[in-house]
């Protein structure tokens, strides 16, 4: 990890956190941006290159401290290809006590600078899990003891009938064909967000917030404080 500050930035507790952590912090330039391959990156005269290989976890790791109690949910990407999705997604597992977002290694978009923007800092926060096939990672979890939400518009099932009384996971679909059909057959529901009949669906990042909101409506450990939206 490399820290990097523009020339007219002094920021007393900035410094201390640097200090803390023993990370000394180098001169922003343009040749610094362009060498960790980010010379186009916006920024605010602070910059971190950081490997995002290292934001990740292996499953078979993650599941060795999983404890698979009532208020804990996960959410599973089910090939989700739009970073910025990706990184909404992350964001909003972050805000409502999702424990951990479970990201296949294959046709889907990995975690990149982007997806780590997007989610605001939140991808350094909440566990980002990396799995292998989706339905076999579903089925582990089953025998762990969690319960399969997959979101699915078609449901017959509004998701403000759930109270959430087991341990939880929630499978987010691909952008335009949605969850997979085997996918869909490994689920133990299907639920879906009412919405007026004049709108066809909700894009994936914004189901993913109703979805984790509504949970935490049900679990006491997410309810913290208020919060506006902020870009």
């Amino acid at each position: 990890k490399k820290v990097f500050l523009a020339a007219h930035i002094i920021d007393a507790e900035l410094s201390g956190l640097l200090k803390k952590q023993d990370i000394r912090a180098g001169t922003l330039s343009g040749t610094t941006l362009k060498k960790g391959g980010a010379e186009d990156a916006a920024h605010q005269g602070v910059v971190a290159l950081v490997a995002t290989e290292e934001l990740v976890t292996p499953y078979d790791e993650f599941v060795k401290t999983l404890a698979a109690g009532k208020e804990t949910a996960l959410a599973v990407l089910d090939e989700i290809q739009d970073p910025h999705n990706v990184g909404a997604v992350i964001r909003s597992a972050a805000a409502f006590g999702i424990g951990g977002v479970l990201i296949p290694r294959h046709n889907q978009a990995p975690i990149t600078g982007a997806v780590v923007k997007v989610s605001a800092g939140m991808a350094f926060r909440v566990p980002l899990v990396v799995i292998g096939n989706v339905n076999d990672t579903l089925r582990d979890l089953k025998k762990r003891g969690f319960w399969v939400y997959g979101l699915e518009g078609e449901s017959t099932q509004p998701i403000t009938n759930e109270k959430f009384d087991a341990p939880a996971v929630f499978v987010l679909g691909n952008e335009s064909v949605g969850i997979r059909a085997k996918t869909r057959e490994a689920c133990d529901i299907l639920l879906s967000i009412p919405i007026k009949p004049n709108c066809e669906s909700l894009n994936v990042a914004a189901a993913a917030a109703v979805t984790f909101y509504e949970w935490g409506t049900n679990h006491e450990n997410t309810k913290t404080r208020g919060s506006t939206s902020k870009h």
